[in-house]
Formats: C-alpha cells, sequence, structure tokens
C-alpha cells in the first residue's frame, strides 16, 4: 500500500501553468495575495531582518520571493519538481533556495542544524494532504521555541455553502465535499474545519494571535453587479470584515498566524 505522502495530491502534468493561470492570474487570485502579504506584514515580525523562512509547499514561489525580497533567507520546499522548474528563474533572481521534498521527508532530507526556522509559512498546501494533521505536526518540530506560523488552508465550511448556493444540493446532502486528487480539478482532497485546525495548534502549544478569512465575499458574488461593485470596493469590504465574526469564518481560504510557545513540542494530545 503506499505511503500517505504518496497518495497527496502532486501537481505536475501541465499544472503549473494551469496554477499561473486560473490561481495566480486572475482577480481572486490577486486579492488572496494582497490580503495575505497585508496580514502577514501586519502580524509577523517581518521587519527583522534576517529570519530563517521555511516555505513548505510553496508551489510557484510568490510568497517565498517577496519575503527573500525584504531580507529574509527563504527555503521553498516542494515535492512538485515542475512547480520549481516553472519558476526557477524567478526564485534565482530572488535568492531563494529550493528543494524537492515533501513535508513529510524534510526531516530527513534537511541537515540536522538546518532544521530550525524562525517563521514556518505553509499556504493551501493541508488541503491536499492525505493526512493534514499528523504532516502538520512533523512541519511543527521544524519552528523555533518562539518562532512564528503563517498557515492557510481551504475551508470545509466555505465549501459547502458555496455548493448551496450553487444548487449543488443532492451533492451536499450525499456526499464528502471533496476532491479525488486525480485529473486537473482543483477541488481540494482534505478541506479543513477552522475550530479544527484552531485546536490542533492549540493542543501543540501555540498562541493563536490572528485568525483571517481570506476571500471572504468574492466567491460568493453570482449575480451581475452593479457599476458602483467596483475592484477596489470590494477589497475595502474584504479588508474591513475580514477577521471580524462571524464573517472571517466564511473565508474560501483561512489565514492562521500562531506563535510556538517556548517550551512547546509542538505534540498533540
Amino acid at each position: 500500500m503506499p505511503s500517505a505522502s504518496q497518495q497527496d495530491r502532486l501537481f505536475s502534468g501541465g499544472m503549473p501553468e494551469k496554477f499561473a493561470r486560473n490561481i495566480y492570474g486572475t482577480a481572486k487570485g490577486r486579492l488572496r495575495l494582497k490580503i495575505l502579504r497585508e496580514r502577514m506584514l501586519t502580524e509577523l515580525p517581518l521587519e527583522k531582518k534576517g529570519l530563517k523562512v521555511l516555505d513548505a509547499g510553496g508551489g510557484l514561489g510568490q510568497i517565498s520571493c517577496w519575503l527573500a525580497r525584504k531580507g529574509h533567507h527563504v527555503l521553498l520546499a516542494e515535492p512538485a519538481q515542475e512547480m520549481l522548474d516553472y519558476s526557477a528563474k524567478r526564485l534565482q533572481r530572488s535568492g531563494v533556495t529550493t528543494l524537492n521534498a515533501s513535508i513529510q521527508d524534510l526531516a530527513q532530507q534537511l541537515p540536522k542544524d538546518q532544521q530550525n526556522f524562525d517563521l514556518i509559512v505553509c499556504h493551501a498546501v493541508l488541503e491536499w494532504l492525505q493526512q493534514p494533521k499528523e504532516t502538520l505536526l512533523e512541519l511543527l518540530q521544524l519552528l523555533k521555541p518562539g518562532g512564528h506560523l503563517s498557515l492557510m488552508f481551504f475551508n470545509a465550511d466555505a465549501l459547502l455553502l458555496a455548493n448551496i448556493l450553487k444548487g449543488n444540493w443532492q451533492r451536499v446532502l450525499e456526499k464528502p465535499l471533496q476532491g479525488k486528487g486525480k485529473g486537473k480539478r482543483l477541488t481540494p482532497i482534505s478541506p479543513l474545519k477552522p475550530n479544527e485546525v484552531i485546536d490542533w495548534l492549540q493542543q501543540a502549544g501555540f498562541e493563536i494571535t490572528a485568525t483571517t478569512g481570506v476571500r471572504v465575499f468574492n466567491d460568493y458574488l453570482r449575480l451581475k453587479l452593479p457599476p458602483e461593485a467596483t475592484p477596489a470596493r470590494l477589497l475595502d469590504i474584504e479588508r474591513r470584515f475580514c477577521q471580524q465574526e462571524p464573517w472571517w469564518r466564511m473565508g474560501r481560504y483561512i489565514l492562521i498566524n500562531a506563535k510556538k510557545g517556548q517550551l512547546s513540542d509542538s505534540g498533540f494530545k
């Protein structure tokens, strides 16, 4: 039987181009990246130059390149070599170090003296894994006590709401709302509930410093909009409500920034 890491969803076979075009090259992709960067700048100690950063499953490296340009030492670990090849020139120009490895293999592939990071970034990764909780546990072992985690994942509650609004009621009633990890569809195989992930982190000795809904309203806009509904106004609305109860819980993605306790061993109870 293949291991869990072998069953995880990897993005090869033309998927880097699809990611660049359909995720990062769209208005919703740009909105996601803008909110992410704003919250990271506000909630993480990025003003300290020279942080040792691990971008776990960093894909095409948008966040890695941004952090490296800010003066941090960034290692981008990505299991799909095609993703690294697609962005190789941009990553090299930005000074990002790359490693073709899954999260589960990092402890074996990294030298023992290079397994303590000041900041770990893990954005839109857990939802593509067969064992997201167990994999997160492994990842947290690589963070220094007092270090910071920036974790973003696909929101299972938002997926349910979106399917109800689209009229996929039979699917909601009968089937789990998750992908199968096959083909070129981009439905995650393990969407996660916000409270569940927060519990995991708190049990591991982490302080939750901020929770944000990323694209709280954008993905539910189905009707033809009036002229005054401009992208700039939507961005203002997203900024205003992305951390307010109950609205942040509706985000298509949930961003959690957290700090590891000084005495934490990152072990789940």
